[in-house]
């Protein structure tokens, strides 16, 4: 049987400038990527607590009151709570499951914290990444004052 590939490692110091400069291109790509991944999930969290909240407003002590109730993120209509007790959940493509208010929230939670341990991942790697890049850009640095001083 065939073994995975094994990335190999090459010493940056060893790379002349134009190599540097595309490493460097790529570790700015990556970490473009993972920033706007970083964003996107933080606005999802926002959204799951936004979505606890709201279902934290469905009460008895509210029941028979009139709502707005979003059809789009831009369209909302009147209505009028007719079941405190259960709330509509949105379990994603399109499917929405009719839960009780402690299933919903227990739903929306388990997202919040599904959401919290990615972004400590991902925080982890921007943080390597990140670290990566300081370290290339100083042997580019090196070598660019070394390469000043051989001219000199």
């Amino acid at each position: 049987m065939a073994s995975a590939a094994q990335p190999q490692q090459i010493n940056v110091t060893d790379l002349d400038l134009p190599q540097l400069a595309d490493v460097r291109r790529q570790l700015e790509e990556e970490l473009n990527h993972l920033s706007t991944s970083f964003t996107q999930l933080r606005q999802a969290q926002a959204k799951f607590r936004a979505c606890i909240d709201n279902v934290k407003q469905v009460k008895p002590d509210n029941q028979g009151k009139t709502v707005l109730v979003p059809l789009t993120n831009s369209l909302y209509v009147p209505g009028k709570i007719h079941d405190s007790e259960n709330v509509i959940v949105d379990v994603g493509t399109g499917y929405y499951v009719k839960k009780s208010r402690a299933q919903a929230l227990k739903h929306y939670e388990a997202k919040v914290d599904f959401i919290r341990t990615n972004l400590e991942a991902l925080q982890e790697t921007i943080q390597k990444k990140q670290d990566n890049m300081n370290y290339l850009v100083n042997v580019m640095q090196a070598k660019l004052q070394a390469s000043k001083n051989a001219k000199a």
